[in-house]
């Protein structure tokens, strides 16, 4: 073992259906040799982090438009008037959401 090229060991556990879905992946890549497999997905794997403050965001966002928009529903109905500046808002509001909407998806689509 001395002369071994690869001379660390490492050891670590999995459960069960961690342990499924690794031979799964080995199948679909045809490859039965686990330790090259750990070894070129450890070393040539990436991993993707995904930073979803933008996407909590848009989601506040969508929810006060929401709100506003059932307000102004409800204010419709009940007196039969809709101010143009309360359009105006919810208008804005829109925007603010498609633009929102654009830049997110712009960035996914480059990962």
């Amino acid at each position: 073992m001395a002369n071994r090229k690869r001379n660390v060991q490492l050891h670590f556990m999995v459960t069960e259906r961690e342990r499924s879905l690794i031979d799964e992946k080995m199948a679909q890549l045809g490859t039965k040799n686990m330790g090259a497999y750990l070894r070129k997905m450890a070393i040539d794997g990436y991993v993707i982090h995904l930073d979803l403050s933008d996407i909590r965001e848009l989601v506040s966002l969508l929810r006060r438009t929401g709100n506003n928009l059932n307000q102004l529903t409800k204010r419709a109905h009940e007196t039969g008037n809709i101010y143009k500046a309360d359009i105006e808002d919810l208008r804005q509001s829109y925007d603010e959401l498609w633009d929102m909407t654009g830049e997110i998806l712009s960035r996914l689509s480059s990962i």
